[in-house]
């Protein structure tokens, strides 16, 4: 599975789940929650919605972690681009520091 599709997947966990368990609990789908009062069934969903937005995250990190890292090579022709960019700027930086010395 691709990168992109499991950062989608996740993100998609991350809106759903815990809009599904507020509308469980404001229309009274979960039993035993009837008994509670507004101010208890408020805390308790909210408190339950972070912390299910926590384990998604969790699980995308582990999945994460798990990617092998040999898998994701750098494109060629975009490090060599990179390189020559920080070549360029750092021999831009001695140029520029040179006629400082020179007039001191």
């Amino acid at each position: 599975m691709g990168v992109v599709q499991k950062f989608f997947i996740a993100s998609l966990f991350m809106w759903s789940v815990p809009l599904a368990i507020l509308y469980a609990f404001n229309h009274n789908l979960l039993p035993g929650i009837s008994n509670l009062s507004p101010y208890s069934m408020t805390l308790v969903s909210g408190f339950l919605a972070v912390i299910s937005v926590n384990i998604v995250i969790a699980f995308y990190i582990y999945l994460a972690m798990r990617e092998p890292a040999d898998k994701h090579e750098p494109d060629p022709k975009f490090l060599a681009e990179a390189k020559a960019s920080i070549n360029q700027s750092t021999g831009d930086a001695q140029q520029s520091s040179q006629p400082l010395k020179k007039q001191q």
